[in-house]
């Protein structure tokens, strides 16, 4: 089966003074087409940085990320932007939607980014939404909408380029349990229908349990989770990924790029 996402000798450290944090240590990786991860750990063990790290926010100490085969840390700044666009949509565990645009708008904004055509663009955003179970939506606000249905714009938004790889942090984390399952189906279904490939970070090993493989990030590096009588991970105060700091730019940057 094709390889979707490869991480090779993967390390990310950050540097403050005299201070060197090593955050990722060789970590390795491979992601099938379709398949549906799951990558578990403590707050503050990395996970964002895994997830910037793969996304193309933010470049590696050392080895390589390949999506489709691609070093995608080999691209420029512009290259790379396009990339994102074209090939990897994200979902974060707030929304990120623009409060002045409504659903449709939101959903549409990648594909007019690109270039296409706002009506094309638009109509393949009705589309989408359709598909998340939201056409009745597509003229609301973000204001206008529950938490279940912000979440699902988000979602359409990630699909509506048809990424080859969807990267989705927390997408269940702010949700009640019965939104949180509707959350899970749609993504399910998502990805049967279109073969996308997830990889999703999140502390519930009750939904980690649900994806076809799962993964503990201990030490920097990805493991697999052999313990599934846990229900939850704890956050570990004393230890803090320092790509939490910018997660929020960082989610915002890449909604202008996606």
């Amino acid at each position: 089966m094709s390889k979707v996402l490869q991480c090779c000798q993967l390390s990310k450290s950050y540097i403050q003074g005299d201070i060197e944090t090593k955050v990722l240590n060789d970590l390795e990786l491979s992601v099938d087409k379709g398949e549906l991860l799951a990558v578990v750990g403590s707050s503050g063990c990395g996970k964002s940085t895994f997830l910037h790290l793969a996304g193309a926010l933010d470049s590696p100490s050392s080895g390589k990320v390949l999506i489709n085969n691609i070093d995608i840390h080999q691209l420029s700044d512009k290259e790379r932007a396009k990339f994102r666009n074209e090939h990897i949509g994200f979902i974060y565990q707030f929304h990120h939607l623009m409060m002045e645009f409504n659903a449709q708008e939101n959903v549409a904004m990648p594909l007019m980014i690109r270039g296409e055509k706002p009506k094309d663009a638009l109509l393949a955003a009705k589309e989408m939404l359709d598909q998340v179970g939201l056409s009745h939506r597509i003229d609301y606000r973000p204001s206008q909408l529950s938490g279940g249905e912000r979440q699902r714009v988000a979602i359409a938004r990630a699909l509506v380029t048809k990424p080859s790889l969807v990267l989705a942090d927390e997408p269940t984390g702010n949700l009640d349990s019965d939104t949180a399952e509707q959350i899970y189906q749609l993504i399910r279904s998502l990805n049967k229908t279109a073969q996308t490939s997830f990889v999703i970070v999140t502390h519930d090993l009750v939904l980690a349990n649900r994806m076809d493989r799962q993964v503990k990030l201990v030490q920097g590096q990805l493991r697999p989770l052999s313990d599934n009588s846990e229900q939850a991970l704890p956050p570990t105060s004393s230890i803090t990924d320092p790509a939490n700091s910018i997660k929020d730019n960082e989610s915002q940057a890449n909604e202008r790029h996606v």
